[in-house]
């Protein structure tokens, strides 16, 4: 079965996703940002998340983590959370 390790930053609004997302393309450091800014208790550990198979995250997430490539930041994802960037750290078919 799949296998997929990723990191998020959690934030309540679209506008604040995007302009985190902007500070990691211009070079700000993901995990820090997420020490700073999610609201997520993972935030803590930069973000991490560990390591999880299909159908252990809400939909949208899953469908992020097991399709886009790995070390690239994806976002704004919208749950019922409120709205994730997306890094996947690694994956295993």
């Amino acid at each position: 079965m799949a296998q997929a390790s990723a990191r998020h930053i959690l934030v309540d609004t679209e506008a604040e996703c995007k302009a985190l997302k902007k500070q990691i393309e211009e070079g700000a450091d993901f995990a820090e940002l997420a020490r700073k800014h999610s609201n997520c208790p993972s935030g803590k550990r930069g973000g991490e998340l560990g390591t999880f198979g299909p159908g252990q995250m809400v939909p949208e997430f899953d469908k992020v983590v097991f399709s886009e490539p790995v070390g690239k930041v994806v976002g704004p994802v919208k749950t019922d959370f409120g709205y994730h960037l997306v890094e996947v750290t690694s994956r295993s078919a």
